[in-house]
């Protein structure tokens, strides 16, 4: 956006953290029109303000009103799901797993709420998870992270908020780039097999 309007990155920053208290989520992926000429802080109001008519304008479809904490909750989760599923029909079955694990008070243990920030597109390795002290890794910490680790999609929200309905606690990548699900530990570790072979 900075390159496209000639805008200030930095100030672009700037105005988003003076605009919302948010680290990350506030913005709705879609295409936006905003003037040539346009300030930074406009162009962040804007933004922030059409996002925020399109997530109040979704939830209140679908619970009848909008409760912001609990709104943020759910753009989390899907925050997760967006990162780790390799497509949408995938969405509702990452999400039944976050949501069994939590239910059997297992780490969500997922790669992909290390890619929060400055690391967004950062291959996790195993010294990472290992050394990374932050909110955001599922391996060190219980439960979702306090913040969403990227902006979401409609559908990764509605599979954060309608699961499909599963036993699976575990996936792993197949050959084909999407995922193999599995309820137990044991064929989870046949597939992660499978897979490298």
């Amino acid at each position: 956006m900075a390159n496209e309007l000639n805008l200030d990155r930095d100030l672009l920053q700037k105005e988003y953290r003076l605009q919302t208290d948010q680290i990350e989520g506030a913005f709705v992926p879609n295409t936006y029109s905003l003037p040539r000429g346009i300030t930074e802080k406009m162009a962040m109001k804007i933004l922030l303000s059409e996002s925020s008519s399109q997530m109040k304008n979704f939830s209140i479809k679908i619970f009848g009103t909008y409760n912001e904490k609990k709104w943020l909750h759910f753009v989390t989760i899907a925050s997760i799901i967006q990162k780790e599923s390799a497509t949408i029909e995938e969405m509702p079955l990452v999400s039944s797993v976050i949501y069994n694990r939590i239910k059997k008070d297992m780490k969500l243990q997922m790669d992909g709420t290390l890619n929060y920030g400055q690391y967004s597109h950062v291959r996790v390795t195993s010294k990472m998870i290992k050394e990374d002290r932050s909110m955001y890794n599922t391996y060190l910490h219980s439960g979702i992270p306090e913040a969403p680790v990227c902006n979401v999609s409609f559908d990764a929200i509605k599979a954060a908020i309608f699961p499909a309905q599963t036993d699976y606690l575990y996936f792993v990548k197949s050959k084909n780039g999407t995922h193999t699900f599995s309820r137990n530990y044991s064929t989870h570790l046949a597939n992660i097999k499978g897979a490298t072979k």
